[in-house]
């Protein structure tokens, strides 16, 4: 879409404010300005997905509807709480104006400072917030054996399930941070269980709208290039944390080599995919992952039946992000601005925007209010307008 989404939602162009200049302190700043872990009330709601594995997310109300202001601890933490139950989560929302999933991305979970961030901005203006933790990330690592994958619908669908349930007839969106935006993408497009393209007619889509921010479209040049020698702490510190959330993992059926301790750090992104992620999402290769995992082909092929799953979307991409290569996005952004490419089936409202500055999933910019990055608040905005009203 034009340059000008930003002016058309009310938002100045991205300048980055200081000291937060280029495109590494972009993306290293919610790491060195973490602080202090923020009270967390969310309200405890578990996901069945098969075999006895749940996940666990967090469901914020509306500020000012909020129910439950006891938790102040995690909920993996918190003393003689019960977490085999929704805790509530089923009981009206009140006004909310729409329900948004806000999905974390590589090695993140739903305490992540940019979640709960973003999350307080959409509690403050009226909607619901639903904070999930991928398989073995954060606290839900005690219900979910293994890790998760950048498509692993088999968890994601019952999750945008259960969404629509707990949406109870108001919209329900999604924001994708990183990695988050691609496991969406994918559930989005994904067969439904009678392996149709898409959902059956009549059904109502497994979202009403999406938001993915820095999101890889295309595994393998993603994986080139937090590989490449400027990434290597980046890819270290990542290794580190996935290694963690898969460390003690003692599965029955884990092929050979990944029962128990996986034995240190893969020496890359892509090693440890083929040692351990492949492998337990039934890839035959790394090769396979990657290819069956990236989004790109399918959002290009708009024609080809896969397109009707897709809800009106935005893509936020910035061109200096030194983990996310912009190449994907602008394929995207060309394909969408080309009246002549098979984008019918996709609504019109969908956009792609591409910043010169930003970083990895970073946006901080000139003007941002207190907690609330630039990103932030066009996500804001553009969910916003979705459901029709203003920010």
């Amino acid at each position: 879409m034009k340059s000008s989404l930003a002016a058309e939602l009310g938002l100045p162009p991205f300048r980055a404010r200081f000291p937060w200049w280029g495109a590494d302190l972009q993306t290293l700043r919610d790491t060195l300005r973490a602080g202090a872990p923020w009270p967390d009330p969310g309200e405890p709601v578990l996901t069945e997905v098969g075999q006895g594995d749940r996940l666990l997310s967090l469901l914020d109300r509306p500020l000012d509807q909020q129910v439950d202001q006891r938790a102040q601890k995690p909920p993996e933490t918190r003393s003689g709480q019960a977490l085999n139950q929704p805790q509530g989560a089923e009981a009206e929302l009140g006004q909310a104006r729409g329900l948004v999933l806000v999905l974390h991305g590589l090695g993140g979970s739903s305490q992540a400072p940019g979640v709960r961030r973003l999350g307080q901005l959409l509690q403050r203006h009226g909607f619901a917030v639903l904070r999930p933790n991928l398989r073995g990330a954060g606290p839900s690592r005690p219900f979910a054996r293994g890790s998760y994958a950048a498509q692993c619908n088999r968890d994601i669908l019952p999750l945008l399930a259960q969404a629509r349930q707990l949406a109870a007839g108001r919209p329900l969106l999604a924001v994708g941070l990183s990695l988050g935006g691609t496991v969406l993408l994918n559930g989005c497009l994904a067969e439904d269980p009678l392996g149709s393209p898409s959902q059956s007619p009549g059904a109502l889509p497994r979202l009403d709208g999406l938001a993915c921010v820095s999101s890889p479209l295309d595994l393998v040049a993603c994986s080139s290039q937090i590989d490449q020698p400027r990434n290597r702490l980046y890819q270290r510190w990542l290794l580190r944390r996935l290694h963690q959330q898969v460390q003690g993992d003692a599965r029955a059926d884990a092929p050979d080599g990944l029962d128990g301790d996986p034995g240190g750090p893969a020496p890359s992104i892509r090693s440890f995919d083929a040692q351990i992620t492949a492998p337990r999402w039934g890839y035959p290769s790394v090769d396979a992952y990657y290819a069956e995992a990236s989004p790109l082909a399918r959002l290009l092929q708009g024609g080809q039946g896969l397109g009707p799953g897709l809800p009106p979307s935005l893509w936020l991409q910035a061109s200096d992000d030194p983990w996310v290569p912009a190449g994907g996005t602008e394929a995207l952004g060309a394909a969408l601005a080309d009246a002549q490419t098979t984008w019918a089936p996709i609504h019109g409202n969908s956009a792609v925007l591409i910043t010169p500055g930003g970083g990895h999933n970073g946006f901080h910019s000139q003007g941002d209010p207190g907690r609330a990055s630039w990103s932030d608040r066009l996500v804001l905005a553009w969910l916003a307008r979705l459901v029709g009203g203003a920010a």
